[in-house]
Protein backbone atom coordinates (compact mmCIF):
# COMPACT_ATOMS: atom_id res chain seq x y z
CA UNK A 1 0.00 0.00 0.00
CA UNK A 2 1.00 3.38 -0.78
CA UNK A 3 2.39 5.99 2.08
CA UNK A 4 0.39 9.25 1.78
CA UNK A 5 2.34 12.16 3.09
CA UNK A 6 -0.25 14.43 2.57
CA UNK A 7 -4.29 14.45 3.05
CA UNK A 8 -6.42 17.67 2.46
CA UNK A 9 -9.82 17.29 4.47
CA UNK A 10 -12.82 19.69 3.15
CA UNK A 11 -10.46 22.91 3.24
CA UNK A 12 -12.39 26.27 2.75
CA UNK A 13 -10.55 29.97 2.28
CA UNK A 14 -13.21 32.54 2.10
CA UNK A 15 -11.83 36.27 1.70
CA UNK A 16 -15.38 38.23 3.01
CA UNK A 17 -17.61 37.04 0.78
CA UNK A 18 -16.05 35.47 -2.06
CA UNK A 19 -14.64 31.97 -1.35
CA UNK A 20 -11.04 31.30 -2.90
CA UNK A 21 -11.21 27.35 -1.82
CA UNK A 22 -14.24 25.43 -1.73
CA UNK A 23 -14.64 22.34 0.22
CA UNK A 24 -11.34 21.12 -1.05
CA UNK A 25 -9.94 17.37 -0.21
CA UNK A 26 -7.21 15.22 -1.25
CA UNK A 27 -4.53 13.55 -0.94
CA UNK A 28 -0.48 12.92 -1.76
CA UNK A 29 0.94 9.97 -2.19
CA UNK A 30 5.02 9.16 -1.52
CA UNK A 31 6.82 9.79 -4.38
CA UNK A 32 4.21 10.45 -6.53
CA UNK A 33 3.59 14.02 -8.34
CA UNK A 34 0.30 15.23 -8.29
CA UNK A 35 -0.88 18.47 -10.39
CA UNK A 36 -2.82 21.42 -9.68
CA UNK A 37 -4.22 22.31 -13.41
CA UNK A 38 -6.62 25.67 -13.50
CA UNK A 39 -7.37 28.95 -14.95
CA UNK A 40 -5.72 32.14 -12.71
CA UNK A 41 -8.26 32.42 -10.30
CA UNK A 42 -8.71 28.42 -9.31
CA UNK A 43 -7.68 28.38 -6.20
CA UNK A 44 -4.26 26.89 -6.77
CA UNK A 45 -1.61 29.40 -5.53
CA UNK A 46 -4.16 29.68 -2.39
CA UNK A 47 -4.64 26.49 -1.75
CA UNK A 48 -0.28 26.24 -1.89
CA UNK A 49 -0.27 29.05 0.36
CA UNK A 50 -2.61 27.47 2.70
CA UNK A 51 -0.81 23.87 2.85
CA UNK A 52 2.64 26.09 3.41
CA UNK A 53 0.98 28.19 6.64
CA UNK A 54 1.09 31.49 4.57
CA UNK A 55 -2.23 31.88 5.53
CA UNK A 56 -4.91 30.45 7.46
CA UNK A 57 -7.55 28.29 6.10
CA UNK A 58 -11.28 29.13 7.14
CA UNK A 59 -12.00 26.00 7.88
CA UNK A 60 -11.07 22.17 7.22
CA UNK A 61 -8.01 20.23 7.89
CA UNK A 62 -4.33 19.47 6.70
CA UNK A 63 -2.12 16.44 7.83
CA UNK A 64 1.16 16.15 6.78
CA UNK A 65 3.07 12.55 7.87
CA UNK A 66 -0.04 11.34 9.62
CA UNK A 67 0.29 14.92 11.85
CA UNK A 68 -2.31 17.81 12.04
CA UNK A 69 -0.82 20.75 10.52
CA UNK A 70 -1.86 22.95 12.88
CA UNK A 71 -0.62 21.18 16.14
CA UNK A 72 2.74 20.25 14.05
CA UNK A 73 3.58 23.23 12.31
CA UNK A 74 7.02 23.44 12.62
CA UNK A 75 7.69 19.91 12.59
CA UNK A 76 5.93 19.57 9.12
CA UNK A 77 7.66 22.57 8.16
CA UNK A 78 11.13 21.33 8.48
CA UNK A 79 10.24 18.19 6.27
CA UNK A 80 8.79 20.73 3.62
CA UNK A 81 9.74 22.81 1.06
CA UNK A 82 8.37 25.34 -1.85
CA UNK A 83 10.06 26.61 -5.18
CA UNK A 84 8.12 29.35 -7.36
CA UNK A 85 8.99 31.31 -10.33
CA UNK A 86 7.22 33.92 -8.90
CA UNK A 87 9.44 33.91 -5.75
CA UNK A 88 12.39 36.03 -5.58
CA UNK A 89 15.34 35.59 -3.07
CA UNK A 90 17.51 38.36 -1.73
CA UNK A 91 19.13 40.55 -4.54
CA UNK A 92 21.27 42.20 -3.03
CA UNK A 93 23.73 39.38 -1.54
CA UNK A 94 24.86 36.76 -3.52
CA UNK A 95 23.55 33.18 -4.09
CA UNK A 96 25.89 31.36 -1.44
CA UNK A 97 25.17 33.83 1.34
CA UNK A 98 20.40 33.35 0.11
CA UNK A 99 21.63 29.47 0.68
CA UNK A 100 23.13 30.14 3.87
CA UNK A 101 20.43 31.95 5.06
CA UNK A 102 17.88 29.76 4.48
CA UNK A 103 19.96 26.92 5.59
CA UNK A 104 20.01 28.63 9.12
CA UNK A 105 16.32 28.67 9.25
CA UNK A 106 16.56 24.68 8.75
CA UNK A 107 18.75 24.30 11.19
CA UNK A 108 21.95 22.80 9.18
CA UNK A 109 24.77 22.02 10.73
CA UNK A 110 27.29 21.93 8.14
CA UNK A 111 25.90 24.63 5.64
CA UNK A 112 28.46 25.13 3.55
CA UNK A 113 29.10 21.31 2.24
CA UNK A 114 25.31 21.23 1.50
CA UNK A 115 24.98 24.32 -0.45
CA UNK A 116 28.00 23.26 -2.76
CA UNK A 117 26.71 19.82 -3.24
CA UNK A 118 23.73 21.47 -4.12
CA UNK A 119 25.48 24.49 -6.74
CA UNK A 120 27.15 21.46 -8.06
CA UNK A 121 24.18 19.32 -8.90
CA UNK A 122 22.43 22.15 -10.74
CA UNK A 123 25.38 23.07 -12.22
CA UNK A 124 25.57 26.93 -10.79
CA UNK A 125 29.05 26.53 -8.83
CA UNK A 126 30.11 29.50 -10.93
CA UNK A 127 27.67 31.66 -9.76
CA UNK A 128 27.80 31.25 -6.04
CA UNK A 129 29.70 34.74 -5.47
CA UNK A 130 27.04 36.53 -7.81
CA UNK A 131 24.38 38.86 -6.36
CA UNK A 132 20.62 37.24 -7.05
CA UNK A 133 19.72 39.98 -8.39
CA UNK A 134 21.96 40.35 -11.63
CA UNK A 135 21.30 36.56 -12.60
CA UNK A 136 19.09 35.54 -15.53
CA UNK A 137 15.94 34.18 -15.50
CA UNK A 138 17.37 30.95 -15.95
CA UNK A 139 19.87 31.03 -13.51
CA UNK A 140 17.22 32.60 -10.32
CA UNK A 141 15.35 29.03 -11.20
CA UNK A 142 18.19 27.06 -10.41
CA UNK A 143 18.64 28.71 -7.11
CA UNK A 144 15.53 28.72 -6.10
CA UNK A 145 15.31 25.08 -6.58
CA UNK A 146 18.47 24.41 -4.63
CA UNK A 147 17.17 26.67 -1.87
CA UNK A 148 14.15 24.59 -2.10
CA UNK A 149 16.16 20.76 -0.99
CA UNK A 150 18.64 22.63 1.27
CA UNK A 151 16.96 20.42 3.83
CA UNK A 152 15.91 17.61 2.02
CA UNK A 153 12.54 17.84 2.02
CA UNK A 154 10.20 15.02 1.85
CA UNK A 155 7.44 17.24 0.20
CA UNK A 156 8.17 19.77 -2.44
CA UNK A 157 5.21 22.11 -2.88
CA UNK A 158 5.66 23.82 -6.62
CA UNK A 159 3.90 27.09 -7.94
CA UNK A 160 4.35 27.10 -11.74
CA UNK A 161 7.74 26.91 -11.46
CA UNK A 162 8.52 27.53 -15.33
CA UNK A 163 6.24 30.67 -15.61
CA UNK A 164 7.92 33.21 -18.12
CA UNK A 165 10.99 30.63 -18.48
CA UNK A 166 11.99 30.03 -22.26
CA UNK A 167 10.99 26.48 -23.87
CA UNK A 168 14.77 25.68 -23.19
CA UNK A 169 15.23 26.37 -19.53
CA UNK A 170 11.72 25.10 -18.52
CA UNK A 171 12.08 21.56 -20.16
CA UNK A 172 15.63 21.43 -18.84
CA UNK A 173 13.81 22.54 -15.39
CA UNK A 174 11.16 19.84 -16.13
CA UNK A 175 13.94 17.05 -16.44
CA UNK A 176 15.13 18.39 -13.08
CA UNK A 177 11.69 17.83 -11.51
CA UNK A 178 11.78 14.35 -12.98
CA UNK A 179 15.39 13.71 -11.76
CA UNK A 180 14.56 14.27 -7.92
CA UNK A 181 11.08 12.61 -8.18
CA UNK A 182 13.28 9.63 -9.36
CA UNK A 183 16.77 9.81 -7.19
CA UNK A 184 14.61 11.20 -3.67
CA UNK A 185 11.68 9.23 -4.07
CA UNK A 186 10.35 13.25 -3.32
CA UNK A 187 6.22 13.53 -3.33
CA UNK A 188 4.99 16.90 -5.39
CA UNK A 189 2.61 18.97 -5.66
CA UNK A 190 3.02 21.15 -8.93
CA UNK A 191 0.26 23.78 -9.81
CA UNK A 192 0.79 24.98 -13.61
CA UNK A 193 -1.97 26.43 -16.37
CA UNK A 194 0.41 24.74 -18.29
CA UNK A 195 -1.46 21.68 -19.73
CA UNK A 196 1.61 19.94 -21.33
CA UNK A 197 3.89 20.23 -18.21
CA UNK A 198 1.35 18.72 -16.02
CA UNK A 199 0.66 15.79 -18.96
CA UNK A 200 4.47 15.09 -18.78
CA UNK A 201 5.35 15.28 -15.02
CA UNK A 202 2.07 14.22 -13.19
CA UNK A 203 0.93 11.05 -12.07
CA UNK A 204 -2.21 12.20 -11.38
CA UNK A 205 -3.97 15.46 -12.13
CA UNK A 206 -6.68 17.49 -10.48
CA UNK A 207 -8.66 20.27 -12.33
CA UNK A 208 -9.90 23.03 -10.20
CA UNK A 209 -12.30 25.74 -11.09
CA UNK A 210 -13.97 28.57 -8.92
CA UNK A 211 -12.02 26.98 -5.75
CA UNK A 212 -13.51 23.10 -6.76
CA UNK A 213 -12.44 20.11 -7.81
CA UNK A 214 -13.98 19.60 -11.29
CA UNK A 215 -12.18 16.22 -12.30
CA UNK A 216 -9.43 14.32 -11.10
CA UNK A 217 -7.90 11.13 -12.45
CA UNK A 218 -4.63 10.25 -13.88
CA UNK A 219 -3.55 12.37 -17.53
CA UNK A 220 -4.66 9.12 -19.65
CA UNK A 221 -7.85 8.86 -17.63
CA UNK A 222 -8.43 12.38 -17.66
CA UNK A 223 -8.49 12.73 -21.68
CA UNK A 224 -10.68 9.67 -21.85
CA UNK A 225 -13.58 12.10 -20.61
CA UNK A 226 -14.16 13.16 -24.20
CA UNK A 227 -14.76 9.88 -26.20
CA UNK A 228 -14.23 11.58 -29.76
CA UNK A 229 -10.98 11.81 -31.91
CA UNK A 230 -10.09 13.03 -35.58
CA UNK A 231 -8.12 10.62 -37.97
CA UNK A 232 -6.30 12.67 -40.84
CA UNK A 233 -5.89 10.22 -43.64
CA UNK A 234 -3.49 11.16 -46.43
CA UNK A 235 -4.48 9.15 -49.55
CA UNK A 236 -3.96 8.79 -53.33
CA UNK A 237 -6.71 8.30 -55.12
CA UNK A 238 -9.22 11.10 -56.31
CA UNK A 239 -10.39 13.63 -53.43
CA UNK A 240 -14.20 12.42 -54.85
CA UNK A 241 -13.52 8.40 -53.92
CA UNK A 242 -12.77 9.66 -50.92
CA UNK A 243 -15.56 11.65 -50.50
CA UNK A 244 -18.62 8.99 -51.61
CA UNK A 245 -17.29 6.62 -48.87
CA UNK A 246 -17.83 8.91 -45.85
CA UNK A 247 -20.71 10.32 -47.30
CA UNK A 248 -22.30 6.44 -47.73
CA UNK A 249 -21.25 6.32 -43.74
CA UNK A 250 -21.94 9.36 -42.96
CA UNK A 251 -18.40 10.30 -41.15
CA UNK A 252 -18.03 14.62 -41.02
CA UNK A 253 -15.19 15.44 -42.59
CA UNK A 254 -13.18 18.36 -44.05
CA UNK A 255 -10.80 18.01 -46.73
CA UNK A 256 -7.51 20.24 -46.32
CA UNK A 257 -6.19 19.31 -49.38
CA UNK A 258 -6.64 17.79 -52.49
CA UNK A 259 -4.87 14.58 -51.37
CA UNK A 260 -5.42 14.70 -47.04
CA UNK A 261 -8.96 14.40 -45.51
CA UNK A 262 -9.64 14.98 -41.58
CA UNK A 263 -12.19 12.73 -40.36
CA UNK A 264 -14.28 13.00 -37.14
CA UNK A 265 -15.16 10.22 -35.25
CA UNK A 266 -15.49 8.04 -32.36
CA UNK A 267 -11.70 7.06 -31.00
CA UNK A 268 -13.07 3.10 -30.14
CA UNK A 269 -14.42 3.20 -34.13
CA UNK A 270 -11.03 4.49 -35.44
CA UNK A 271 -10.06 0.66 -36.34
CA UNK A 272 -13.23 -0.25 -37.93
CA UNK A 273 -13.19 3.34 -40.20
CA UNK A 274 -9.40 2.46 -41.26
CA UNK A 275 -10.48 -1.26 -41.98
CA UNK A 276 -13.61 -0.08 -44.34
CA UNK A 277 -11.67 2.42 -46.04
CA UNK A 278 -8.83 -0.30 -46.64
CA UNK A 279 -10.96 -2.25 -48.32
CA UNK A 280 -11.80 0.03 -51.03
CA UNK A 281 -10.04 1.42 -53.88
CA UNK A 282 -8.73 3.91 -51.93
CA UNK A 283 -4.99 3.98 -50.84
CA UNK A 284 -3.93 5.42 -47.72
CA UNK A 285 -0.37 6.49 -47.47
CA UNK A 286 -0.68 8.01 -44.17
CA UNK A 287 -2.34 8.02 -41.18
CA UNK A 288 -2.77 10.50 -38.16
CA UNK A 289 -4.67 9.53 -34.96
CA UNK A 290 -4.85 12.75 -32.94
CA UNK A 291 -6.34 12.51 -29.90
CA UNK A 292 -7.96 14.42 -26.72
CA UNK A 293 -5.58 16.30 -24.65
CA UNK A 294 -5.91 17.64 -21.25
CA UNK A 295 -6.70 20.98 -22.88
CA UNK A 296 -9.75 19.69 -24.65
CA UNK A 297 -10.68 18.19 -21.37
CA UNK A 298 -10.40 21.53 -19.53
CA UNK A 299 -12.12 23.25 -22.45
CA UNK A 300 -15.17 20.40 -22.89
CA UNK A 301 -15.71 21.11 -18.60
CA UNK A 302 -15.45 24.60 -18.70
CA UNK A 303 -17.95 25.30 -21.83
CA UNK A 304 -20.04 22.18 -20.01
CA UNK A 305 -20.19 24.45 -17.34
CA UNK A 306 -21.89 27.25 -18.96
CA UNK A 307 -24.52 25.21 -20.72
Amino acid sequence: MVETVLEVHNLVKDYGSFRAVDNLSFSLPKGKIVGFLGPNGAGKTTTIQILLGITSATSGKISYFGKDFIKNRSDCLQRINFSSAFNDLLGRITVYENLVVFAHLYGLKNPKKKIYELLDHFEITSIAHIKYLDLSTGQKTRVNFAKALINDPEILLMDEPTASLDPDIADKTLSMIEDLKKSRELSILYTSHNMDEITRICDEVIILDHGRIVAQDTPLGLTKMIPTAQVRLTFDNTKKVVEEYLDKHEFTYEFESAHSVLIDTEEKLIPKLIFGISKTDIWITDIDVIKSSLEDVFLHIARRKKT
